[in-house]
């Protein structure tokens, strides 16, 4: 794993970032049980003690990963135009196949790593109703843009079609990296072609 230097400001902001950073490495890598506080201290290049100090308990340390792990996903479906009112020709369903392509492509190919910490955080969610709800409140973001988008584009049940496009494309993120496709994902272009068809099944009913 790369280690992540400390920052030398004395600003708890860039600190805090550099903490929840290392946990969403060390989750990729490790798992659930690899991340404690002294692993994160040791992975960031901090004294001991210092995750402590800003996350106290277990408790407040995977909540600071799931908020953290909700700005670095936003960073990467914000230029698709998914996580806002953008250009309203975003609406179109081949302009949103497009937008959901990049982003899946994106996903696939540079950010695996964010992905498999999200399985985890997810997973341990299920066993942490205090993690369930600051999960669900980050999940939020992403879902209710895609519901705005879907109306946007005509559908005529925009949360049960924001429901199973969300779904296609977790199914798809994660049989390409955890699952039986994870040698081969597919190119931009394959995933362009599968979301069109999601989004025309969808959208010509």
């Amino acid at each position: 794993m790369n280690v992540r230097k400390a920052a030398a400001s004395p600003d708890p902001l860039p600190r805090q970032r550099l903490i929840a950073d290392t946990a969403l490495d060390l989750l990729a890598e490790r798992g659930m049980r690899g991340l404690t506080h002294r692993a994160v201290d040791e992975a960031a290049g901090l004294p001991q003690g210092s995750t402590s100090n800003l996350a106290r308990t277990r408790a407040a340390l995977l909540e600071a990963a799931v908020r953290r792990l909700a700005d670095r996903e936003a960073a990467v479906l914000a230029p698709d135009a998914l996580l806002g009112a953008a250009d309203p020709r975003a609406a179109a369903p081949a302009a949103l196949a497009d937008a959901l392509a990049r982003a899946l492509h994106r996903y696939l190919s540079h950010h695996r790593g964010l992905l498999v910490a999200r399985y985890e955080l997810a997973l341990e969610a299920t066993r942490r109703p205090e993690l369930r709800e600051v999960y669900d409140r980050a999940g939020r973001t992403f879902r209710e843009p895609v519901v705005a988008l879907l109306t946007a584009a005509g559908s005529t049940a925009p949360e049960r079609h924001a429901l199973a496009l969300v779904a296609w494309c977790d199914g798809v993120l994660f049989s390409c990296v955890a699952g039986q496709f994870h040698a081969a994902p597919p190119t931009r272009d394959a995933l362009r072609a599968s979301c069109a068809e999601v989004l025309d099944g969808m959208l010509r009913n």
